[in-house]
């Protein structure tokens, strides 16, 4: 029975508040803070068990321990943005309380993947006695611990790793994003880059693509190769891997709108004048888009995220392919969020159980793949996330 702290309040916030209020054998406590209380606030409504709800600046590093010092917690979920990790990193430093967040730290301006600021603080929280876990979504997240399942159970040795995201749903609108639109347009528009070999290569955005035939009926679609902050800590901690790459699919509509959006320089994120004041023409257009929260009770569909594995085992090559599939209306009737949320969700709420209940421990700094990977992937069959696993 453990307190939890959830900071963050948007889509994927409200499904690990659902997720956390299911198990209140693990959490036993939550409290939710975001920027906007009323957000909050909404969540709580939605559940049958109290929710405590707080007012909080995740970029106000004081703040963040007077909160944590009034809770607190044992455990610091950061469902917040990627700008914001350092700074509730510092406050769970400060404070001796373990933290969790579901993508790495990206400065605000610069769009760029990297885990070198977050494996900095590996001493100062190994020297406080307490645990970071990075990167606990689907992916990152779900596809580590994918890859160190196929490493425990199917292989002697991993040397290619294909990452396939694909979204099937539609949502009915011109142009939205399923999470973030700030935050998933600096990831589709920023440099692809992929492993290969020992060096990292790099190559326009979304210039490279293939098709790829989807399981249980999704079909055939065409997918983009992008850059993905779980391929850098893969090849750290599984150094055999001698090709790493991510793909995503994209819809032929989500890319006429947003090579326009470029084009015209509204996906720019350094600051411009208008009118005598500065603002940032990306995050003037997140203003105009629909909120993906939204889009929810809209999205009919699914999603199927899986590892697509090359390797040997018993010294013969071996093909293995896992995933998840996903239903955005299931999704919707469970926590009133669609699958891009659920998915990430589902997942923090997961890395956090194996944290409070001792299955994962550690002191310092860690990604998911450094972990056993069989206790993650038995809840993941428990709540809301089966997996398949298939030879080729």
């Amino acid at each position: 029975m453990s307190k939890v702290l959830i900071i963050g309040a948007g889509g994927v916030g409200q499904v690990v508040t659902h997720k956390c209020a299911q198990v209140p054998e693990v959490f036993s406590e939550i409290c939710l803070a975001s920027r906007t209380v009323s957000k909050c606030e909404k969540i709580a409504a939605q559940i049958k068990r109290p929710i405590r709800t707080e007012q909080v600046d995740a970029d106000n590093v004081p703040e963040l321990v007077a909160l944590i010092k009034d809770f607190k917690p044992a455990l610091v979920m950061n469902i917040a943005l990627p700008y914001q990790d350092l700074h509730i990193m510092d406050a769970c430093l400060e404070t001796g309380v373990d933290y969790l967040d579901t993508a790495n730290y990206e400065p605000l301006d610069e769009a760029k993947f990297c885990y070198k600021w977050q494996w900095e603080y590996q001493e100062r929280f190994k020297e406080r006695g307490i645990m970071a876990l990075l990167g606990s979504g689907f992916d990152p997240g779900v596809t580590n611990v994918f890859t160190a399942w196929a490493k425990k159970t199917q292989f002697d040795e991993i040397y290619e790793l294909d990452i396939i995201d694909c979204n099937a749903g539609e949502h009915g609108q011109p142009f939205a994003t399923n999470f973030n639109p700030e935050i998933n347009i600096r990831e589709v528009t920023a440099a692809a880059k992929h492993y290969e070999n020992g060096e990292w290569i790099e190559t326009k955005a979304l210039s490279k693509s293939r098709t790829f035939d989807f399981p249980e009926g999704i079909g055939t679609r065409k997918i983009y190769q992008m850059y993905h902050e779980e391929l850098e800590s893969l090849v750290k901690h599984i150094p055999e891997i001698k090709l790493a790459r991510f793909w995503m699919t994209f819809s032929d509509n989500y890319l006429k709108h947003l090579e326009v959006l470029e084009n015209i320089g509204m996906t720019r994120i350094d600051p411009i004048k208008f009118q005598g004041q500065e603002i940032v023409p990306l995050q003037f257009l997140k203003a105009l888009l629909p909120d993906p929260a939204s889009l929810g009770p809209l999205t009919q569909g699914r999603t199927c995220i899986g590892c697509f594995i090359k390797g040997i085992k018993n010294g013969k090559e071996k093909r293995y392919y896992i995933y998840n599939i996903c239903d955005h209306a299931k999704c919707y009737e469970e926590v009133q969020s669609q699958a891009i949320s659920y998915t990430t969700g589902v997942p923090a709420m997961i890395g956090a159980m194996m944290m409070l209940t001792g299955k994962w421990r550690g002191e310092g700094v860690f990604n998911m793949e450094q972990f056993d990977p069989e206790p993650f992937m038995e809840k993941l069959m428990i709540h809301g996330l089966p997996w398949v696993e298939k030879q080729i």
